[in-house]
């Protein structure tokens, strides 16, 4: 996910003029970088789809795929359960480009321009029944706490009942729990300095520094430009643990709780009341 501001929810062929080969090339090289940072990436996008699967009740789930990026976890959901039906959303337009161009021909599977932090957003989503699921993996700790309380509250009252919210992302303890602060940062770190030594990937930095400089993604840049995206959104009280449990509660979501974690990295559950 790029997070950022976009206008309301809408059908965008953002795509059109990117050859899909080209698009799968930039989206290689997107996974490649987010590798690098997240070493954990594919065991928690296995995870999340486990609990996909266990909790739909059905081989045809519904799934919102909130701050979806190019559809890496979209993608990987429909491969395991191909007569989903995903929608992807967000509000970048160079990601939701290089995805339309990469996966055009994959059943299942609808890009969506919202934003997010809009009150509303999911009423121009003409759902034809209700949700099972809404995912998300290093997306929403870009929301303010305000917008990330109102997205939960809104998916309150979109999930089926029994529907879950499923967020993978790296939430941290807060202050109160300094030494668990710490230890959570440090495995991350140390397990990445393994796996990923210094200067051997794309850095996050780099690869939009390249992108911004393809002539076919040009108007794709511009319009991310003039939609004031942030490519850089971390330090937000989004990223603590503490914030998203307070807010999944607020929403009245009946159970909450971590289902997967390997140090700050973890994939959070919230249950909708049955």
């Amino acid at each position: 996910m790029s997070g950022g501001a976009g206008g309301t929810t809408a059908q965008v062929a953002w795509g059109e003029g990117i050859s899909q080969e080209a698009a799968r090339a930039w989206i290689e090289r997107w996974d490649a970088q987010q590798q690098s940072y997240l070493p954990d990436r594919e065991d928690r996008f296995t995870a999340l789809i486990d609990v996909v699967e266990a909790t739909a009740g059905r081989p045809d789930p519904l799934v919102l795929d909130l701050g979806c990026g190019p559809g890496s976890l979209a993608v990987r959901l429909l491969r395991r359960l191909p007569a989903a039906t995903v929608i992807a959303i967000d509000a970048d337009p160079l990601t939701l480009g290089l995805g339309q161009a990469a996966w055009q021909d994959l059943p299942g599977l609808r890009f969506t321009d919202a934003d997010l932090r809009t009150p509303g957003w999911s009423a121009g989503l003409a759902l034809d029944r209700q949700p099972d699921a809404a995912v998300s993996t290093t997306a929403l700790h870009w929301l303010p706490e305000a917008a990330l309380a109102a997205l939960y509250a809104e998916l309150a009252g979109v999930l089926r009942p029994g529907g879950v919210v499923l967020n993978g992302d790296h939430m941290r303890e807060d202050e109160s729990a300094p030494t668990l602060l710490r230890l959570g940062r440090t495995l991350i770190e140390r397990e990445e300095q393994r796996r990923f030594p210094a200067g051997q990937t794309e850095s996050w930095t780099n690869w939009w520094t390249a992108a911004a400089a393809d002539p076919v993604l040009a108007a794709l840049v511009a319009e991310r430009a003039a939609r004031q995206v942030e490519s850089e959104h971390h330090g937000s009280p989004a990223g603590l643990l503490s914030v998203h449990v307070a807010a999944l509660r607020s929403a009245g979501f009946a159970e909450v709780g971590t289902l997967w974690q390997r140090g700050e990295n973890r994939l959070l559950c919230g249950v909708r009341p049955v």
